[in-house]
């Protein structure tokens, strides 16, 4: 990878290649879509349009590629030119999850191509057709070499960190923790998203049904398989008992089933083993929805609200990454933002209410790296900086014009005139 990388070229055609990307994730989008529902279980709705935004994700950054690689400067004292320019690092290593199969490895390494990196990609077990069948189409438009997938688990993920130019993770906190150490440990520039705990603040003065259907949404939609899902509702003074009523209602009107079915919104669970996960997660307090698996064959977990948890329950404290939240109370909008940064994680937070001034002081006060008002937890947008607080993230951010900060370097550039000037 490392001696391919020179073939990307310069940057038209960089960006030819990427668009070239685009245009094949569009054409084969129905093929694309189907292998996600078979595989890593997404509901068809939702994987249409995870590569809607695969494709759009590589034109973007097909256009990025003409961004100016650096800025110029007006010197301190005497004549000369001070400026600066970015050079790409040589190749980056990207170990992704399973949950978006196309869009992660996609927002990854199409920034690391535009700015001239060769790439490996470790995709997670669960989805290796998915990054295989991607990486068919960004073969066909690249040169050979420049983009390689590397199947496998641990062994093969280590070897990628162990000798990368720089690291782009995202997945479990355990096992991120461990990338960013090694590193860390070689001096190559990483970053690691690492999943939330995240929570929906309901203010009194917000539209209960519209956020009772937006949390939902944000629990439930692909059985609460993103790290952007809402773990925790917590309610302000007076809205508790509608809110309880409502979000309740919303959560047993999600429909399940069939990830095949366009009208599906919770499929299956990802394992056995998650489904275990959500059961035992919805055995720590009163279920006011859901709380048992539906009948018949796959592994289904149906959208659950918990309310009053034991003490020292997982939901308080760890990701359960299934369709599971929990609805707690709170006195003030002060007790809500600290109940809310009261964990290790800060990915991403709702904030429901009809003011600004309440709006403004959670995006002042929120200790997580996003806030949405009025809006899901779910549902970022590729071209904004995406990435967390806390243990939900490390490094620079992905997406937007942040990435192509991270798959680069800086240098300072001094010119001084040759002659007496």
């Amino acid at each position: 990878a490392r001696a391919a990388a020179p073939a990307l070229g310069g940057a038209a055609a960089r960006a030819a290649a990427l668009t070239r990307v685009a245009e094949a994730v569009e054409a084969a989008a129905g093929e694309l879509a189907a292998l996600a529902v078979r595989e890593v279980g997404k509901p068809l709705t939702e994987a249409r349009a995870e590569v809607a935004r695969t494709a759009a994700i590589w034109r973007y950054y097909g256009q990025l590629a003409y961004d100016p690689t650096g800025a110029v400067y007006e010197p301190a004292a005497g004549a000369g030119l001070l400026l600066t320019r970015r050079r790409p690092h040589g190749v980056a290593a990207l170990i992704t999850p399973w949950n978006f199969p196309f869009a992660i490895p996609s927002w990854k390494a199409a920034p690391a191509l535009a700015a001239g990196n060769a790439v490996v990609l470790k995709p997670a077990p669960e989805a290796v057709a998915c990054a295989l069948r991607l990486a068919g189409i960004v073969e066909s438009a690249l040169p050979e070499g420049v983009f390689t997938v590397a199947p496998g688990g641990a062994a093969e993920g280590e070897a990628a960190v162990a000798t990368a130019d720089a690291v782009s993770f995202t997945g479990s906190t355990a096992t991120g923790a461990a990338v960013v150490r090694a590193a860390t440990a070689r001096g190559v520039p990483v970053q690691a998203e690492m999943g939330g705990l995240n929570a929906a603040l309901v203010l009194p003065d917000a539209d209960v049904e519209q956020a009772a259907g937006h949390i939902a949404a944000a629990i439930a939609g692909y059985a609460g398989q993103k790290c952007t899902a809402t773990s925790r509702v917590v309610a302000v003074g007076g809205v508790l008992d509608p809110l309880r009523e409502a979000l309740a209602e919303a959560l047993r009107a999600v429909p399940c089933g069939d990830p095949g079915d366009a009208a599906t919104v919770c499929g299956p669970v990802i394992s056995e083993q998650a489904r275990a996960r959500a059961a035992a997660a919805c055995r720590s307090g009163t279920v006011l929805a859901g709380g048992s698996a539906p009948d018949g064959p796959g592994w289904f977990s149906a959208p659950t609200l918990i309310e009053d948890p034991d003490e020292g329950s997982a939901l308080l404290r760890e990701e359960v990454f299934g369709p599971v939240a929990v609805l707690l109370g709170a006195a003030s909008l002060g007790e809500a933002v600290r109940i809310s940064n009261g964990v290790p994680h800060g990915l991403v937070t709702s904030l429901h209410t009809a003011d600004l001034d309440t709006a403004l002081h959670g995006l002042d006060r929120l200790d997580t790296g996003m806030i949405r008002v009025n809006a899901p937890t779910t549902g970022v947008d590729f071209h904004l900086p995406f990435g967390g607080a806390k243990a939900s993230g490390h490094g620079p951010r992905e997406q937007g014009r942040a990435a192509l900060d991270f798959y680069t370097a800086t240098r300072t550039c001094t010119l001084a005139p040759a002659g007496g000037m």
